[in-house]
């Protein structure tokens, strides 16, 4: 009976051992979550989750894991339009920018998933080609900058259209817009884009849906006959900026709520 009695004590003392040592949620880089293994599955939790709802009202220039990039224009968080919480509203005026920046990333392989809601009160009516950023993400190792999410004034049409596009890199400038893929102002989407390295491929979602024909890949982009290669990311600004001078109307609202970053799709955009 002793020897049973030492042998059960000895259990006893290693499992509390293992307890006192396994790992909990635990806090990483600034507005980073460190997956553990009481996380399931917790390598694909979000790596950057932001919805506004515990910054203070007003005007901000930082918040949890990111900073902002601005040039005559203002971030302000502000209570929900649609009455649950708070948003993010960004203002620009003439072809100012306003940005969240979301600095020192380091996606495994190269590649993410993104998503966010956002509304745009108004697009760009003037000049001719008016040329506007939402998503621009990029990377120290290049010049490139990869543009999942952004758009163009089409004369011909006289309307905006989405496009992916890019800039400074082997593929020059350019913004892939597609006339089946119109900008609606003034009403919410649910938006997603995927930067995949495997064949630096762009695919963009909208409100759950997969919009295929503002895909881009290595060989099928709208650039030059360069091959379309994505930098090693480590920063994503989400905002607005708009490139040409004098345009119309002269100012810009742009609402955005529930921004998620992961290795997997994050999905929601249904709901």
């Amino acid at each position: 009976m002793t020897r049973m009695r030492k042998f059960a004590a000895a259990l006893s003392a290693a499992a509390a051992a293992l307890l006192a040592t396994s790992p909990t949620a635990s806090a990483g880089p600034t507005g980073v979550h460190t997956p553990t293994a009481s996380a399931s599955p917790a390598r694909h939790a979000p790596f950057v989750r932001e919805s506004f709802d515990r910054l203070p009202l007003g005007p901000v220039t930082a918040g949890r894991g990111w900073t902002t990039d601005v040039s005559d224009g203002s971030l302000t968080v502000e209570p929900s339009s649609t009455g649950h919480g708070r948003e993010l509203r960004l203002r620009t005026e003439g072809n100012g920018r306003a940005f969240l920046v979301l600095p020192g990333l380091a996606p495994a392989g190269n590649s993410f998933w993104a998503r966010l809601r956002l509304r745009v009160d108004r697009f760009p009516q003037a000049p001719d080609w008016a040329h506007w950023t939402i998503a621009e993400a990029s990377g120290s190792d290049t010049p490139t900058l990869v543009r999942p999410l952004g758009g163009q004034y089409v004369p011909s049409s006289r309307a905006n259209f989405w496009g992916v596009g890019s800039d400074l890199g082997p593929t020059g400038d350019w913004t892939a817009w597609k006339t089946s893929a119109p900008a609606t102002a003034g009403a919410w989407s649910c938006v997603e884009f995927h930067l995949d390295a495997a064949d630096n491929r762009v695919t963009v979602y909208q409100d759950g849906v997969e919009r295929s024909e503002l895909t881009v890949s290595t060989k099928e982009h709208g650039g030059t006959a360069d091959d379309f290669v994505l930098p090693h990311f480590d920063t994503l600004k989400l905002g607005w900026q708009l490139y040409q001078a004098g345009p119309t109307p002269s100012s810009y609202d742009l609402r955005m709520d529930d921004v998620a970053l992961s290795t997997r799709r994050v999905g929601g955009c249904r709901s």
